[in-house]
């Protein structure tokens, strides 16, 4: 089973904002959906920036430097550019961007740059849920059996806690990095423990052909 997608994980119905919203109405419309952060959108739904709760704070600290006090709007108080992903890249990629760069949302945008959802951690986070047991088997009969064609005991797979223990006896060398990266793009898996042997070393260079030279 390939990783599930962003699409499959989002949330399409977004609340969103136009770069004029009003700081109020920023606020209550975190507070009414109990979210702690929004896109902000322009007229044609092309994502602008991103607003979260402690741009909100970091505004509000700095209202009182200013003189005369100005009315704040979504566009003045949001990160900008924003951070988007498509729908087709994979949970696993997508993580590992909010995980670089340190956000808590992604706004999904399709080929035109338009909002269609948005990706938070908690919705990334759900493909971990799986059970160990459900991972076990998934190793064992699409990736041993499955894609390696080897006997489903070739390979003993243990999970604790979304980590895959690899025991065993593979036939070729080259077979052990295949499953241990199979296993590690499974949905809910979070480590890999390699332990497999192999019988055959298919990784050694063959022997050049001896040529005859003929008088």
């Amino acid at each position: 089973m390939p990783p599930r997608t962003v699409g499959e994980v989002m949330t399409r119905d977004v609340v969103q904002v136009g770069p004029t919203t009003p700081f109020k109405e920023v606020v209550r419309l975190l507070d009414h959906h109990r979210i702690s952060g929004l896109p902000v959108v322009d007229a044609d739904d092309k994502v602008l920036g991103v607003l979260s709760g402690s741009d909100l704070v970091r505004t509000q600290a700095h209202r009182d430097r200013a003189a005369p006090p100005t009315a704040v709007a979504a566009g003045d108080m949001m990160s900008s550019p924003a951070i988007t992903v498509h729908p087709e890249q994979t949970v696993p990629n997508a993580a590992r961007l909010m995980e670089r760069r340190d956000i808590e949302r992604l706004p999904v945008v399709d080929e035109a740059d338009r909002l269609i959802g948005i990706a938070t951690r908690r919705d990334l986070l759900r493909v971990f849920l799986r059970s160990d047991d459900d991972i076990r088997h998934q190793v064992t009969e699409e990736i041993v059996v499955g894609e390696l064609k080897l006997p489903s005991d070739a390979v003993l797979v243990s999970v604790r806690d979304g980590v895959v223990t690899l025991d065993g006896q593979v036939e070729l060398r080259s077979q052990i990095p295949e499953i241990v990266y199979a296993t590690w793009r499974l949905e809910g898996v979070v480590g890999v423990v390699n332990g497999l042997g192999f019988r055959v070393d298919d990784s050694a260079a063959p022997a050049s052909p001896t040529h005859t030279r003929r008088s």
